[in-house]
């Protein structure tokens, strides 16, 4: 559990979670779908469950760890590494906010505490943040707290009916200590 501030709170996904996670994934699919590749394929409270047992597995393993975002006491989005690479000590950090949430400065809050997490708790030497390229909100996190822009992956990833260009943004551990 990471708290970031009295109204804004990251702990991990648990199967109480599932019918909050699909409500915002519900209410938000065509907006989220945009940029998300998994949004058509939950379709119900199960899908989310299965989400969560997912990370719960990966978490145990020390493979990943997916976080509820808690803001003012509601799930508002989910953050946390979907891959966390110890043999190259990189954390690859993922987010995802709804809709009605954006704005307020809550997931450059938490990709700022799982930065620090990445380096302090896990030993990484390296945190990466990848978004499509037209994804400007998504790509603004890492611009704003001062990631490295590290190049582009060509048609890195297929996303319904077409493919997408990533931009790969990266901070070592020892720029983050200057910061």
């Amino acid at each position: 559990m990471i708290q970031i501030s009295e109204d804004l709170l990251l702990r991990p996904v648990q199967p109480e979670d599932a019918e909050a996670i699909f409500t915002l994934t519900d209410q938000d699919r065509p907006y989220l779908r945009e940029w998300l590749p998994w949004v058509d394929g939950t379709k119900s409270v199960e899908d989310s469950l299965e989400y969560i047992k997912f990370s719960q597995i990966g978490g145990k393993a020390g493979t990943l760890l997916n976080l509820a975002i808690i803001w003012k006491g509601d799930i508002v989005g989910i953050t946390g590494f979907n891959k966390i690479d110890r043999t190259h000590r990189i954390a690859y950090i993922g987010y995802w906010l709804g809709r009605d949430y954006q704005g307020h400065g809550i997931m450059t809050q938490a990709a700022k505490a799982l930065t620090t997490y990445a380096f302090n708790e896990l030993q990484s030497n390296k945190v990466e943040i990848r978004a499509a390229v037209g994804n400007k909100k998504s790509r603004s996190i890492p611009e704003r707290l001062g990631f490295v822009q590290e190049g582009i992956l060509r048609s890195n990833e297929w996303l319904y009916d077409h493919f997408v260009d990533h931009v790969v943004y990266g901070m070592l551990a020892d720029e983050w200590e200057d910061k």
